[in-house]
């Protein structure tokens, strides 16, 4: 094993962090690069003024999508790894690819997104596509004005589980979450559409991206794509993936998050 790698993540814990440290055990078994793993749990993503790569703290990190172009219309030189996880929800048809899922509570007399005038609305962070800014284009496309005006209330609840949380437990009315973190906790918890449905899916969008800094070597990236994309191939790690409702990695290129 030759030098070390700092691997950031944004996801979690609405992603759980189980999946980052197979991820990065997976590295450095197979690319042959020790990988030091830690945890943003402030925003979904980086942004210029906060940019992990330039801080010189990650060399690679999961974000969230919207984070890629807006460094790189700073002019930052970000690169996108080339593989992304494949959840197993049925909509993403084998893709790496998710939705934001507008949920609601159980009860809530909501059947579309305009009943929702004077709801109490709750958010991960302001850096999430899922959680933020799908919401923001819903609210344009219907003419429905600023979620300040619309809502009763708008108010952070920093992690897509602690939304779920919210409106489960009726802290909140409404809120759009990553589709594979419902996923997950439906799964954990089979209660859960007890108290909670889903009112509208948008997207699909393109799932969130590994992306590196500009100045990592470009054949330990390779190996670091080649690793991900393989990861499915041990019977042994195919299982810990299915754990997290990760199917696979699949290819994913620039071209796919470079107009989010």
């Amino acid at each position: 094993m030759t030098g070390s790698i700092r691997l950031l993540t944004y996801l979690a814990p609405s992603i759980p962090a189980g999946l980052f440290e197979l991820v990065a055990a997976e590295i450095e078994a197979r690319a042959g690069v020790g990988v030091a793993l830690a945890f943003e749990t402030r925003t979904s993503g980086p942004t210029p003024d906060a940019d992990p790569f330039e801080e010189g703290r990650a060399d690679v990190a999961f974000v969230c999508g919207p984070s890629y172009p807006l460094l790189r219309a700073a002019g930052r030189p970000v690169e996108i790894v080339g593989a992304a996880p494949v959840f197993d929800d049925p909509r993403n048809e084998g893709r790496p690819v998710y939705y934001s899922d507008l949920i609601v509570g159980r009860d809530h007399p909501a059947r579309a997104f305009a009943d929702l005038r004077s709801a109490v609305w709750t958010y991960n962070d302001r850096q999430s596509l899922s959680g933020w800014f799908r919401m923001l284009s819903r609210l344009e496309a219907l003419g429905l004005g600023h979620p300040d005006a619309f809502f009763s209330r708008v108010f952070p609840s920093g992690a897509h589980v602690a939304s779920i949380d919210g409106v489960a437990r009726g802290d909140a009315d409404v809120s759009a979450v990553d589709s594979n973190t419902l996923l997950l906790a439906r799964r954990r918890d089979p209660t859960l559409d007890s108290r909670i449905r889903v009112l509208e899916s948008w997207g699909p969008s393109p799932v969130q991206p590994l992306i590196a800094r500009g100045g990592l070597a470009a054949p330990l990236r390779t190996r670091i794509t080649e690793t991900l994309l393989g990861m499915d191939a041990s019977p042994a790690t195919a299982r810990r993936l299915r754990e997290f409702g990760v199917l696979r990695f699949a290819p994913v290129s620039e071209r796919d998050y470079g107009s989010l």
